[in-house]
């Protein structure tokens, strides 16, 4: 299939490490009822999965990794051999990848009704967990009046900003706004605003943390990352001098990507806990755990946002996207950063 060769060259290309650490779970190994790969990280992921453990006496093996590619890939090349049953990926690109090489099974009508058609799939193949917004991130001491901002994120690659904005080019997020942005505007446009970051000096980091970390010394006056970066920083040290900012309506800045959750074909044998896994994560424990803990967008309906600095997300004015074509174009959207020359610090 074109976007599994497609999404293999690039993690390759990257030189992605496959390896995956055990850790947390009851049974461990082929003794549990229900294995999970997890590219969201141990400590976003393992008090919510103890809490699944405790309410319905599963045993649950977890193997983490630090970038959901990775783990996509690593499912991809364990093919029918992989122990996994379930798959949570940070990015709905890696999702979307394994679902076009059709290694996803049918999520429980139930558990997908509760979550809006735009954050799940059209097969019901998987569906978004948590929910967050891209924005540009900006420090207060250097841009004092909010009306000062762009509009649009291709204002940033006016003279204004040279030199002034931070990225992590190489971060799952920012490929999937990337992919998002070719499939809003097309290539030439977004090759486009590519080109025009790195012409105007944009200054590249190796995650969100460290453009937000830059932003807040005055290093760069402007970051672009997701928004709970900020949110979360704010919570720790309430007089950082940043915010968060979204674009005007529509424009592709402020995107809504999605922590996705998928059941692989590995997991027939274990299905009945891989589909009581994914109705725990929507149900309104989980969700509120997403919206306290995590900082994220919760997308059961009726389940609020604990966010200050932003609106609730059904009046954010995001473009329409297919999530699900994240996935098949992960190869060439790395190589148009690649080729724009922005790569990481």
């Amino acid at each position: 299939m074109k976007s599994t060769r497609k999404f293999l060259a690039a993690a390759l290309g990257l030189g992605l490490s496959a390896t995956v650490v055990a850790a947390c779970g009851g049974g461990g190994g082929n003794g549990a009822d229900l294995t999970v790969y997890s590219g969201r990280t141990q400590n976003l992921v393992e008090p919510i999965i103890e809490r699944f453990e405790a309410e319905t006496g599963l045993d649950v093996e977890v193997r983490y990794s630090t970038d959901s590619a990775t783990m996509a890939l690593q499912i991809g090349e364990e093919g029918d051999r992989s122990p996994a049953d379930v798959f949570v990926s940070q990015s709905p690109g890696a999702m979307g990848y394994l679902d076009a090489a059709d290694r996803l099974l049918p999520i429980d009508e139930a558990a997908l009704e509760v979550v809006a058609e735009r954050f799940r799939a059209d097969d019901g193949h998987w569906v978004g967990t948590s929910g967050r917004v891209r924005v540009l991130v900006y420090n207060t001491n250097a841009v004092t009046d909010a009306a000062d901002l762009p509009t649009r994120i291709t204002d940033l690659v006016a003279p204004t900003y040279a030199g002034e904005v931070g990225l992590a080019p190489e971060n799952p997020s920012f490929v999937d706004f990337i992919t998002g942005m070719r499939e809003l505007v097309g290539d030439a446009e977004t090759r486009a605003f590519l080109d025009g970051l790195a012409d105007n000096g944009a200054r590249t980091y190796a995650n969100n943390d460290a453009v937000l970390a830059a932003v807040a010394r005055g290093e760069v006056d402007y970051g672009l990352v997701n928004h709970y970066y900020n949110e979360r920083a704010k919570l720790e040290d309430p007089e950082q001098p940043t915010a968060n900012h979204l674009f005007e309506a529509g424009d592709p800045g402020s995107m809504i990507l999605t922590t996705t959750v998928g059941i692989l074909d590995t997991g027939a044998d274990h299905l009945d806990a891989a589909q009581q896994f994914v109705a725990f994560l929507l149900g309104a424990e989980a969700q509120q755990y997403f919206a306290e803990e995590t900082l994220e967008y919760p997308l059961r309906a009726g389940v609020a946002a604990t966010i200050d600095d932003l609106p609730p997300l059904e009046e954010i004015a995001a473009p329409e996207l297919d999530l699900a074509s994240l996935g098949d174009e992960f190869a060439d959207t790395r190589a148009m950063i690649a080729d724009a020359g922005l790569a990481q610090a």
